[in-house]
């Protein structure tokens, strides 16, 4: 039985990735909107042990995401002729089918059940896409 390698030090590479992919699309990017369609008074600052509590819990899930993400694409690794594709198109295709499969239903349904808005779905579906490619642009490129 073959073993999966996982290279820890990429995974910490997509932690930081997307922990400033994260800031720059919900601050300067969408931040307003996003805050406005959250309902969010964006006049008053978070209190500073919420935003620290905040910043843990993105560190943490952004770890276990960048784990499990680096534990499929090594798993996928194994199917035949998968190995002969070029890291780009492993990572494309890792990223986009594991937005389209995991992220994209769950972000309609945000919309369907939750009543949240298109222009919110747009936002948020977006920062999915983009923090999972470019996730698995770094660990395709980074394989141990």
């Amino acid at each position: 039985m073959e073993q999966i390698h996982i290279n820890f030090v990429a995974v910490l590479v997509v932690v930081v990735a997307n922990f400033f992919l994260g800031f720059l699309w919900y601050t300067p990017l969408f931040g307003k909107l996003w805050g406005r369609e959250m309902g969010y008074d964006m006049t008053q600052k978070p209190q500073t042990s919420e935003f620290i509590k905040g910043m843990v819990f993105m560190v943490i899930g952004n770890f276990f995401f960048a784990w499990v993400l680096a534990h499929n694409m090594a798993a996928w690794s194994f199917v035949p002729d998968t190995k002969t594709m070029s890291p780009l198109a492993n990572a494309m295709s890792a990223g986009i089918f594991t937005w389209l499969g995991f992220y994209f239903p769950i972000d309609l349904g945000a919309v369907a059940w939750e009543r949240k808005s298109w222009t919110l779905f747009f936002i948020n579906t977006g920062y999915h896409l983009a923090s999972v490619v470019v996730a698995a642009l770094i660990l395709a490129h980074m394989v141990p």
